[in-house]
């Protein structure tokens, strides 16, 4: 797996899968169909997952999105309503305990931007329950949240930041929300990962960074992420597999070779093709033209995923009523 540049554990799976050809000791996988989206749930249950995934043991869950969410306010909420049940299964919180929120990122920088966005829409309580207690609902829970920014703006590592936090407001829970890179064009701007084992920022893009999880703070650690970028060796490969496919269907002489090529293992193809870019373009990952648009659209269902998941005194109207 050290050659798989993806941040989601449903494409490790998929490339373990493809690699062994067989399935995954150590990993349970359950599919089902949540308000006409597919979910797929990723359970790593030991050392032996552990391993052939490249991530920790925990549950990973997948919502794939619809195409062209971001013009669609109703299927909007849809997702944002999946994402809530999801996480409310993750989430044992009382209503009195605190949720911090960390959007993870840097908000000059658009496919970056996703925490930060998503802090700027959340329902943010915490000073509310400790200065006016007495002008709210009982049952809302104090959530706060914070954009930390990234190293080369502060010098600070997010997670000394973030542990610094913990250590004085001692929150119950912490989300993280984070852009994420995929191995997989199909899947940029369309998938949404919810994880329980925290996370390290900037992996995906070769710039791992101290982790934040339930080890490193103390505290239990929720990631969201949304993959926004691909790495421009993936999307080479993809594109030359693609080409081999058309050509072999096309061809009625020389198949064999085309046959030949496709056979080539895959992650050493992509090792190739990445030592043959990089004299050019170095560690280059590319996003859709459109990344702004869908970032804000993604940002307002994410945190609407999020204020349900920790107001659930609240419906979707009174949430909307707060942020907007």
């Amino acid at each position: 797996m050290s050659n798989v540049r993806t941040d989601l554990a449903v494409e490790a799976k998929e490339i373990y899968e493809e690699q062994n050809k067989g399935k995954i000791q150590g990993v349970e996988i359950n599919e089902y169909i949540e308000n006409d989206m597919k979910v797929i749930d990723v359970k790593i249950t030991n050392e032996v997952g552990e391993r052939s995934m490249g991530k920790p043991v925990g549950k990973y869950v997948t919502i794939e999105m619809p195409e062209f969410v971001q013009y669609d306010k109703d299927v909007m909420d849809d997702v944002g309503k999946t994402l809530a049940k999801v996480l409310s299964e993750i989430v044992n919180l009382e209503k009195s305990m605190t949720a911090l929120v960390v959007g993870l990122g840097n908000w000059n920088v658009t496919p970056d931007a996703l925490g930060p966005k998503v802090i700027s829409r959340l329902m943010v309580t915490r000073h509310l329950k400790e200065l006016v207690p007495d002008s709210i609902d009982e049952n809302i829970r104090p959530v706060c949240a914070i954009s930390p920014g990234v190293l080369g703006l502060t010098g600070i590592e997010t997670s000394e930041i973030v542990k610094s936090l913990c250590d004085k407001i001692k929150p119950n829970l912490i989300i993280c929300i984070d852009a994420l890179a995929s191995r997989k064009t199909e899947r940029v701007n369309r998938t949404i990962q919810i994880g329980n084992t925290g996370i390290s920022p900037g992996s995906g893009i070769g710039n791992k960074r101290m982790e934040i999880s339930e080890k490193t703070l103390g505290v239990p650690v929720i990631a969201i992420g949304v993959p926004t970028v691909v790495h421009a060796a993936t999307l080479a490969n993809d594109t030359i597999d693609l080409a081999i496919d058309e050509m072999i269907k096309q061809s009625t002489q020389g198949s064999q070779f085309y046959n030949m090529l496709k056979s080539l293992d895959k992650a050493e193809k992509e090792k190739l093709i990445n030592e043959v870019l990089y004299p050019h373009v170095g560690e280059l990952v590319v996003t859709p033209k459109d990344v702004d648009i869908v970032i804000d659209s993604i940002s307002k269902v994410i945190a609407n995923g999020i204020n349900i998941a920790l107001q659930p005194a609240l419906g979707i109207e009174d949430i909307n009523k707060y942020v907007n």
